[in-house]
């Protein structure tokens, strides 16, 4: 297996796509694919045949984007064509050409470049200064329509108080031109409700069969494993729960520490779905000895088969989440269940030589 390259100046390339994290990156390579760039000070001055995907404080694209573009600053400046969709964010952003659809919001928000598919635009402040082939729906406080602004398919435009905001001739006719109120813009994005009791049932009764299924499944795959992670904990809760924190701090810190170290910001994601499905398996592990631990309560013998296995599964996951809908000592229940959970794989993993 080849390893991934390590280019002049820093960059990690794989297959052909780029990747730099730093205080201050400057992509002049012209040799990327996809391109990851993320820094306080992010520059491209050279082409990416690709998607590019920029985080940073002050970010200027002068290099060509052969696909879509992602990018989020305080100060972005897209100066060179993008071929494909754009999704820009940030305090004061300036936009050049977009070949397909573009979704910004800022600040300051100023198209100097067409664009040829729709255009979805949301700031304080706007200057339109070139023509949308697309629809474009615009919520903005104030709008500078420039000599080459033009929408060629309706304009929608969500105002505080429809008609405050001036439209010229030339940028779209009257009869293609849509106010709407502001809560209508919210609208759009669709109205948040609480779930409805069914729901709430429909969910619970989903989760407990979830947990149910996946401790069905390590049993019939590693019953030994999952017998001795449950025997463990059943044995040894407190140590177990120490070991689960430990783990977690472990992931959670390690995430944090790249984050804050820039080198390692594009790895954080990465930590973050590791420390996601950690505490998951620790869940499920807890949910499951939890149940083994109800059953042996009531006089009832270790589970020995899978379908077994998976009723103790149900039934600790159900009284988990009953216990969970009790105010503040729920939730601290179901963090030391997952956190139990965690903790006595990682004994059964590692075995601790000051444990044996």
């Amino acid at each position: 297996m080849t390893a991934p390259a390590l280019a002049e100046g820093g960059f990690l390339g794989i297959g052909g796509d780029v990747y730099r994290a730093a205080q201050s990156v400057t992509y002049d390579t012209g040799d990327a694919d996809d391109l990851f760039l993320a820094g306080e000070t992010v520059r491209a001055t050279a082409a990416a045949t690709g998607t590019a995907h920029v985080a940073g404080r002050w970010i200027t694209l002068e290099g060509d984007i052969g696909g879509d573009l992602y990018a989020a600053g305080m100060t972005v400046k897209i100066e060179a064509p993008v071929v494909g969709d754009a999704t820009v964010t940030g305090y004061e952003v300036t936009l050049g050409e977009i070949g397909g659809d573009l979704r910004a919001s800022g600040s300051k928000l100023s198209l100097d470049g067409p664009v040829g598919g729709y255009a979805l635009l949301a700031g304080e402040t706007l200057t339109l200064g070139a023509p949308i082939a697309g629809d474009a729906h615009v919520m903005a406080r104030e709008v500078e329509f420039g000599r080459d602004a033009q929408v060629d398919g309706r304009l929608v435009l969500y105002e505080a108080e429809p008609g405050t905001l001036d439209v010229p001739e030339t940028v779209a006719p009257a009869d293609r031109i849509e106010r709407r109120t502001l809560p209508e813009w919210e609208g759009e994005l669709g109205a948040i409700r609480p779930p409805s009791l069914g729901e709430i049932i429909a969910r619970y009764l989903m989760g407990i069969v979830i947990v149910a299924g996946i401790a069905a499944l390590v049993a019939a795959l590693a019953p030994k494993t999952l017998a001795e992670i449950r025997a463990q904990l059943l044995v040894h809760p407190a140590r177990s729960l120490w070991f689960g924190f430990l783990a977690q701090s472990l992931l959670i810190g390690a995430m944090v520490v790249l984050a804050i170290s820039v080198v390692g910001l594009l790895l954080s994601p990465a930590m973050a779905v590791v420390a996601g499905l950690t505490g998951l398996a620790g869940y499920i592990l807890g949910a499951y000895a939890f149940g083994v631990g109800l059953l042996q309560a009531v006089g009832r013998p270790l589970p020995a088969q899978w379908s077994e296995r998976a009723i103790a599964g149900a039934l600790g996951a159900a009284v988990a989440c009953l216990l969970a809908l009790i105010p503040f000592v729920g939730w601290l229940f179901v963090l030391a269940l997952t956190l139990a959970g965690v903790g006595a794989a990682v004994l059964h993993l590692l075995r601790p030589r000051f444990f044996a």
